[in-house]
């Protein structure tokens, strides 16, 4: 999700605000990729929804850079609770009109069905509040050092988010809250306001994701959703005296150099193309033209790094890469296995997902004359089976 909305007469708050790491490593953890995305962009993606006019987020103070790498909306800096949090989004939103209806999400839940947010607005034309909720199917007790009384689960639910509001009587709500008791959800605030909360079906796709084995299980989930895609890519370039040879983002040395309008990488240029070709989207001449002056001498790297971005932004998970350098010199055996580590760094892959080979033409043609190099690349890639690019 890119752009800065318009605010309308529905919106979404996503409160993005924590600083936990308990998912594991040292990354918050709606920063924490799923199937290639952090979790936050996997939230924002399931709030394109035509009901909803506008989208802000609620991040902790000094993760603006991390935001930043998922959306290009203006955040909104939250407080040291999640209420806080919750009540600068609101007084942010509070200074613009025409709001009705507001969306109060966790991004720790972040695969919400649209059928979910549907059910929610039709519970607001009666209602003040709505949120999504779970039948509790296990058995309830009190725990300490041994198992204490079972609690009469038929009368309990699970409370899921996004919880639905008139954006008036949850602001208000929010303003009167004393913050004398931790307030787990916003639900909780509107009821001690006296504002009546009905209940939706929720959906076990709206799980909280918290520790590390709900990570695995939602990587789980989504893999089984991905379809494979293959992309070709080749590219030529001539040698020249008086140029520098790149190959695979690592400067070799040579008598000659590859000639081109930026750093003339055949290998990265082949590798791009077919991530480019796997993804559905051109070439590595449309999204870098040789006619762009900003081009000329570039790094080859940034224009891998490119594609690599644009498959991470789309669910895309690169699988494998298997390249062919195509020359009678310079000999590639000798870089091989740096050149594997260069191009893994610039894919963020293991450098057992790469694969680089080198082959003669037996002294044919322009290679075989070395008047230049050439270079082939397949690249595998699982993406969303839903994209239609």
């Amino acid at each position: 999700m890119t752009g800065a909305f318009n605010t309308g007469r529905t919106v979404a708050l996503v409160v993005a605000a924590g600083s936990g790491t308990r998912a594991g490593g040292d990354v918050p953890k709606q920063y924490v990729p799923i199937a290639g995305r952090p979790m936050l962009a996997h939230a924002l993606a399931a709030l394109e929804h035509p009901a909803i006019d506008a989208v802000h987020v609620v991040i902790a103070p000094g993760q603006e850079a991390q935001f930043a790498g998922i959306s290009d909306i203006v955040p909104i800096l939250g407080g040291d609770t999640r209420q806080q949090s919750v009540r600068n989004g609101l007084e942010h939103l509070a200074a613009e009109s025409g709001i009705d209806r507001i969306f109060i999400h966790d991004a720790a839940r972040p695969f919400l069905p649209p059928v979910v947010i549907d059910r929610l607005l039709a519970a607001l034309e009666s209602a003040d509040g709505a949120v999504p909720v779970l039948p509790v199917v296990d058995t309830l007790a009190n725990g300490g050092d041994a198992l204490g009384d079972v609690a009469d689960r038929s009368a309990l639910v699970r409370v899921q988010t996004p919880q639905a509001f008139r954006f008036d009587a949850i602001l208000a709500a929010h303003r009167a809250w004393d913050g004398a008791a931790n307030a787990t959800d916003d639900a909780q605030i509107a009821r001690a306001a006296g504002i009546r909360v009905a209940l939706v079906e929720g959906d076990a796709m709206l799980d909280k994701l918290t520790y590390a084995q709900d990570f695995a299980r939602a990587e789980e989930r989504l893999g089984a959703r991905l379809v494979s895609r293959t992309g070709l890519g080749f590219d030529v370039h001539a040698l020249a005296d008086g140029e520098e040879l790149w190959l695979g983002g690592i400067r070799i040395p040579h008598d000659r150099g590859l000639k081109g309008h930026s750093d003339a990488d055949v290998l990265l240029h082949a590798i791009t193309d077919a991530l480019l070709g796997a993804l559905a989207d051109g070439d590595i001449g449309s999204h870098f033209p040789p006619s762009d002056p900003q081009w000329r001498g570039a790094a080859s790297g940034q224009f891998l790094e490119h594609a690599r971005d644009l498959s991470i932004a789309r669910g895309g998970r690169i699988d494998f890469v298997d390249a062919t350098v195509i020359c009678e010199a310079p000999k590639i055996g000798p870089q091989r296995e740096a050149l594997r580590h260069s191009i893994a760094a610039l894919l963020r892959l293991p450098v057992s997902k790469v694969s680089i080979k080198a082959t003669t033409t037996e002294r044919l043609g322009f290679t075989g004359r070395g008047e230049g190099i050439a270079a082939q690349a397949a690249v595998s890639i699982r993406m969303p089976e839903g994209d239609q690019s």
